[in-house]
Formats: structure tokens, C-alpha cells, sequence
């Protein structure tokens, strides 16, 4: 059985949240998990991370039990693809959200396995005893600059450009999804966050709160407030997961490929 708490916070210098955040079951075998972050003028941002989540969680409600992973994978594919046939419908025909997007990170876990699909620049983490383990990888102007060794890390982390993303739900008719395997073991911690935690706090800081021995949404009250004492200069997203010990073991078992 996985426990799971989530956080949303505007922080100190947005006047709109931009970010959504929704985590439930599905026919009581799946925990779907995303976080969504917004972008675009006057109230734009917030439809396009909401028609996101909306989407992808209308899509994977009706999810047969007892699915393999390799049908998990293309459910939660087709649904973010999906996702972003919504946004870029809105956008290109209501000149309101003119141009809107959304990043988006989904978890989609049964037992203790499950699949990431992420589009932009939020993050998924795998948090354990010796390591903060990062699932995702950014699809951003910097992170590509990184890649071929023409920034530094230090550099990436003050360029002016680093919340350029190459890669987005919404902004295009057509995106490729990035999906990835997970297996989750006991005291270790899943995190899915919006950059607006990860610019503001270090991954030391994720890594001891993740892993604090207190209530886990005591740990996400604490990543949001970490984030808010630093400046808060983003809106601030956290959803995290890990395994209940107290279950029954056959509980935490997944699927097979």
C-alpha cells in the first residue's frame, strides 16, 4: 500500500498559482500522482496545468485492474498526449490563452512498481538512504546546454535563460512523451515537484526532509516552507509517495512485464 501527501503554495512573489497537483486512486489498485506547471498571460498558466491534470485523470479513471506494465505505460502515453491535444485546441482557438502550456511529471503506480511520463521541466525524484535519485530529465534550453558541456552546473543554476524549455504539453499540435520504470522499496521516497521547489531549495534539503520520520505530509508542509524561506520566487508543487510498512506484504507487490 503507498501513502502519499501533496502541497501546493504560490509562493511570495506569483499572484496566480499556475500549478496543479491531484493525486488519487484508480479501481483501488492504481495511485495516480501529477504535478503540472503552468505558463502563459492572464490566468492562462492555471487552465492549461488544470486541463491538463483534468485530462490525464478523466483518461486513467477508467483503468482495468490488473493491467501489465506494458499496458500501464501506453495508457498513461496516450493520456498525456491527449492532454496535450486539449491545451493546444484552447489555446489556438480562444485567443485568451493564446499560446499557453504546461509542463507535466505522472506517476503511475501499482504496489511498489509503477511508470513516470513527464513533459518539460518538473521533476521526479527517487529519495533513499544513500542517494536523491533523479528520475527525469529537465527538457529545457539549460539542461541541453549542460548535456554538451557548454555550461556548467554552476552556471546553469543563475543563467538568465534556465526557465526556457524546449519541450512542452500544449504548445505544439504534436510532443513527445517521456516515460520511465519505477520501483519503489521500502524508506525510500517518490517525489514529483514543479521547478519552483527545486530552484529554491537543494537537493541536501529534499533529501532530509523526504526522509524526516514524520508524518509525510508534515514533509511536504516542510519542502514548501524550505522553498517559501528562500524567497519563494516561483510557485512551489510537491506530491510524495512511499510504501506503508504496516501493509501486508502481498500489498506492495506490482505488476509483471
Amino acid at each position: 500500500m503507498i501513502r502519499a501527501a501533496q502541497l501546493s503554495d504560490k509562493g511570495r512573489v506569483r499572484q496566480v498559482n499556475e500549478d496543479s497537483v491531484w493525486i488519487g486512486s484508480i479501481q483501488e489498485e492504481y495511485i495516480l500522482g501529477i504535478v503540472a506547471d503552468g505558463m502563459g498571460g492572464h490566468r492562462a498558466g492555471d487552465t492549461a496545468s488544470q486541463l491538463a491534470v483534468q485530462t490525464v485523470v478523466s483518461d486513467l479513471q477508467g483503468l482495468e485492474a490488473g493491467l501489465s506494465a506494458e499496458a500501464c505505460r501506453a495508457a498513461l502515453h496516450d493520456a498525456i498526449l491527449h492532454a496535450n491535444d486539449i491545451v493546444f485546441h484552447m489555446a489556438k482557438t480562444n485567443s485568451d490563452y493564446y499560446n499557453m502550456g504546461t509542463t507535466i511529471v505522472a506517476a503511475l503506480l501499482r504496489g511498489n512498481q509503477g511508470i513516470i511520463g513527464h513533459i518539460g521541466d518538473s521533476r521526479a525524484y527517487l529519495v533513499g538512504e544513500d542517494e536523491l535519485r533523479l528520475l527525469t530529465q529537465d527538457h529545457s534550453l539549460v539542461n541541453e546546454l549542460l548535456k554538451t558541456g557548454q555550461i556548467s552546473q554552476e552556471e546553469a543554476a543563475a543563467h538568465p535563460r534556465r526557465n526556457v524549455l524546449t519541450r512542452a504539453l500544449g504548445t505544439d499540435s504534436e510532443v513527445s512523451v517521456e516515460l520511465d520504470d519505477i520501483q519503489l522499496s521500502s524508506g525510500e521516497v517518490l517525489l514529483l515537484c514543479s521547478d519552483g521547489l527545486t530552484n529554491m531549495v537543494t537537493g541536501d534539503q529534499i533529501e532530509t526532509v523526504a526522509l524526516a520520520g514524520i508524518p509525510l505530509e508534515d514533509r511536504a508542509k516542510h519542502l514548501v516552507a524550505l522553498a517559501l524561506e528562500a524567497g519563494g520566487e516561483d510557485n512551489i508543487t510537491v506530491a510524495l509517495f512511499e510504501i506503508n510498512d504496516s501493509a501486508p506484504r502481498s500489498d506492495t507487490k506490482g505488476w509483471t512485464s
